[in-house]
């Protein structure tokens, strides 16, 4: 479990999830087509084998609150995934943000989708005046501690994976576009292909087979190809027990225009080849 290090005040003074808000009124506009498919790509394939479904929670561009004692400081990750935690808020509610001191578990992954406006706060680039909160990656780094920070520049394909190492991250080599994550049992990397109508470099989960991790969609029509290849084989199968049968009639009736009355499995007797009794 990746816990938070600052010791919690009593649980009875700290909004908590149902008292924060799960995004800023005054930040205009909503994310654009790229922020919305992508983050949906990764959710629809990341399915760790080693932790059971309802123990994995998935947040897109969700609040997440990481100081105890600044409880209305947060920062909002394009994707993030925690393990070892109830999908569910306290197993009963779906979330409105994500509350560090009232989860006690932090992100094992995050993932931030560069844009033009925010890509040096993304790669840990800029400074803050001691007076302002953090900055993102220092909370990732410094106060959640979170495992892996991954970034993805959608205008060049660049993927960098940054794993923490000590008190810092290290950004790690990548081999041919694809990172193995050993504990969540899971490798994330670039795939070309189409999803949703788009075709283009995307990020998406991995097995240990090196597998893409099916979509639902994806699930789903393999699933049909299957059923049609099914059909056709009993399609098959129905046609040449047709033919048998058709074959069989044609030589009774040229067995009985020659006065021999044909016997096709009578148990009685011994039949030949042909079908004739002996």
């Amino acid at each position: 479990m990746y816990q938070t290090d600052p010791p919690r005040p009593p649980r009875e003074y700290l909004p908590t999830m149902y008292d924060l808000p799960s995004e800023d009124p005054e930040e205009p506009g909503l994310p654009d087509e790229f922020h919305l498919l992508q983050p949906q790509l990764l959710r629809e394939t990341f399915s760790p084998p080693n932790f059971p479904e309802n123990q994995v929670f998935i947040g897109t561009d969700l609040n997440l609150y990481y100081d105890v004692h600044h409880p209305l400081w947060y920062k909002r990750p394009d994707w993030f995934a925690v393990v070892a935690i109830s999908r569910l808020y306290e197993q009963q509610e779906l979330r409105l943000s994500y509350v560090i001191w009232q989860e006690g578990v932090s992100p094992f992954v995050v993932v931030e989708l560069l844009s033009p406006g925010t890509e040096k706060e993304d790669l840990g680039q800029t400074l803050r005046d001691a007076s302002q909160p953090p900055t993102k990656w220092e909370v990732y780094e410094q106060i959640l501690r979170v495992p892996y920070c991954i970034v993805f520049d959608r205008y060049t394909d660049q993927l960098q994976v940054f794993q923490l190492q000590g008190t810092n991250y290290t950004e790690l080599e990548i081999n041919q576009g694809r990172i193995w994550l050993n504990h969540i049992q899971l490798g994330l990397g670039l795939w070309s292909g189409v999803y949703q109508g788009i075709e283009r470099q995307w990020l998406r989960w991995y097995d240990s087979s090196g597998n893409w991790t099916l979509t639902p969609a994806e699930q789903a029509q393999i699933e049909r190809q299957q059923a049609q290849i099914e059909r056709q084989q009993a399609e098959n199968e129905r046609q040449r027990a047709e033919r048998e049968r058709q074959r069989a009639e044609r030589l009774a009736a040229q067995l009985r225009a020659l006065g021999v009355e044909p016997d096709f499995g009578d148990d009685e007797g011994d039949v030949g080849s042909e079908g004739v009794r002996k």
